[in-house]
């Protein structure tokens, strides 16, 4: 039986001037003039330059604006309520941080020709009939952003079938597609990459090398030991001496294994742009946000005297009262846009002033072992912020020093122990691990359990679980691939 049952609950609602804060905080600089310029083009009451002294209409919005805002405090907001977010323990990708805000953003890009028009450009030039092109067309279609055909050959043929009304075999397409392996850059259209480097050898300038025939013949033959770099069982094989083993090592590895490289289209090109300059004057720290942070917004004077005078004229008008209505939301948005700029600058600076003074030590010499264990919640408690709040900042913004360029991300860490019974840095740790790793013996490269016992020694209290994770964050391959001759 179904019953009517009135409950009573509390909630949180956003207002306007919180979601465009909100949306507002987590742009980095490089995208904030666009989302600028975009607000100028939709509301025709924003206008650059200085703002003016208000009249005595526009104080009056002001403050039928702040008593809607101020019905919420900015600094208690939960941000969940409006984004549904998780925030894992607090924790920022990267570091053992995470946040959802980490978003795939859409960079500035440079025009530049694809790489199928580069390979169609020079399939133009050789002398194929008519199936040999729509073929050579068909595989240059097939080949992905790094160079690679992964698609087998039959797949291919039956593909000319259906798309083409072509009927071929496997033989035919693989005569073309030698064809376009010939092509540039050096390794395009292999199949995998043993044959990406053949491709190239084959390619080399002397072919006839005793050296570059070496390598042909340990790529063709011995390429799962070469690389699991099994190198004794590579001598017995192919019958060479070591230095000549070290010649061929050194070859191989210079080769391009992503023949494909950026080339596919569009280029992505990131530009960072630091959103806050750290500078030491006479040994006292100044924080100045980039001048892009900061850009002279107003309200338009001519808004707000039609609006001044619609507001004091006959308002019978439908139309009349039509217009003013649109006239006080495009006032109101304007004020509502350069209130939530303002409120980015002062969030902006106040979370990275409490940054500073909490990594004081680090940003006095620049050494990364002085960083302590920080987390959202530190600087959010400092501030008296939300965590979202603070998360939003830490996740896109960047700072310039004077030992380089660093995300605000990169002063967030997690704690470790050590046999003081001291917290310190994850930072610290990896940084030790990978002195370890540079001064280790490439005969004979320190396994994970090695790396545990001198980590030990040294006083940190860490897992072989915690060791191996760091490294993979280090991109330190296990001690097998770190095997030298």
């Amino acid at each position: 039986m179904q019953k009517l049952h009135l409950n009573q609950v509390l909630s949180q609602k956003l207002s306007p001037q919180q979601i465009q804060f909100i949306k507002l905080l987590q742009v980095p600089t490089a995208e904030l003039e666009t989302r600028i310029e975009e607000e100028l083009e939709i509301n025709p009451a924003l206008e650059e330059g200085k703002e003016e002294e208000p009249n005595q209409n526009e104080e009056d919005l002001a403050s039928n604006y702040e008593e809607e805002s101020n019905s919420k405090d900015d600094s208690d907001l939960n941000l969940d309520d409006y984004l549904n977010e998780d925030y894992g323990g607090y924790k920022m990708q990267g570091d053992g941080n995470y946040s959802p805000d980490d978003e795939d953003r859409e960079m500035p890009v440079s025009s530049n020709q694809s790489l199928h028009e580069q390979l169609l450009s020079q399939l133009g030039f050789l002398k194929l009939d008519d199936r040999q092109r729509i073929i050579g067309t068909q595989l240059i279609g097939s080949i992905e952003s790094d160079g690679y055909i992964r698609r087998d050959l039959e797949s291919i043929v039956n593909d000319l079938a259906f798309s083409q009304n072509m009927e071929t075999d496997i033989d035919e397409v693989e005569e073309v597609l030698r064809k376009i392996q010939n092509f540039d850059p050096a390794g395009i259209a292999a199949r995998n990459l043993q044959e990406c480097l053949i491709i190239q050898l084959e390619r080399k300038e002397h072919p006839e090398d005793p050296t570059v025939q070496h390598a042909l013949d340990v790529v063709s033959n011995c390429f799962d030991e070469f690389t699991k770099k099994h190198y004794d069982k590579i001598l017995k094989k192919c019958n060479i001496e070591e230095d000549e083993l070290k010649d061929i090592i050194h070859m191989v590895t210079r080769l391009n294994p992503k023949p494909g490289g950026t080339s596919d289209g569009l280029m992505r090109t990131q530009y960072i742009i630091p959103d806050f300059t750290l500078s030491n004057v006479n040994g006292k720290f100044e924080i100045s946000l980039n001048s892009k942070n900061a850009p002279e917004l107003r309200v338009s004077r001519s808004y707000s005297d039609m609006f001044d005078a619609y507001d004091k004229s006959d308002k019978k008008d439908k139309k009349l009262k039509d217009t003013v209505s649109f006239v006080k939301q495009k006032l109101d948005a304007a004020k509502w846009f350069i209130d939530a700029i303002k409120q980015r600058q002062q969030t902006l600076l106040k979370t990275m002033h409490a940054i500073l003074n909490y990594q004081l030590e680090f940003f006095e010499d620049g050494d990364e072992t002085k960083l302590k264990p920080m987390i959202l919640k530190d600087i959010a408690e400092k501030i008296d912020m939300d965590i979202s709040t603070v998360s939003r900042v830490a996740n896109s913004k960047s700072i310039q020093t004077e030992f380089g360029v660093f995300p605000l991300k990169y002063f967030f860490s997690e704690g470790i122990a050590t046999d003081t019974g001291e917290d310190v840095s994850n930072k610290e740790v990896k940084s030790v691990l990978q002195q370890m790793v540079d001064d280790e013996n490439k005969r004979k490269p320190l396994s994970d359990d090695k790396l545990v016992k001198l980590l030990n020694q040294k006083g940190y209290n860490i897992a072989r679980r915690t060791v191996a994770k760091y490294r993979e964050q280090l991109q330190i391959p296990v001690a097998r691939l770190r095997k030298e001759l």
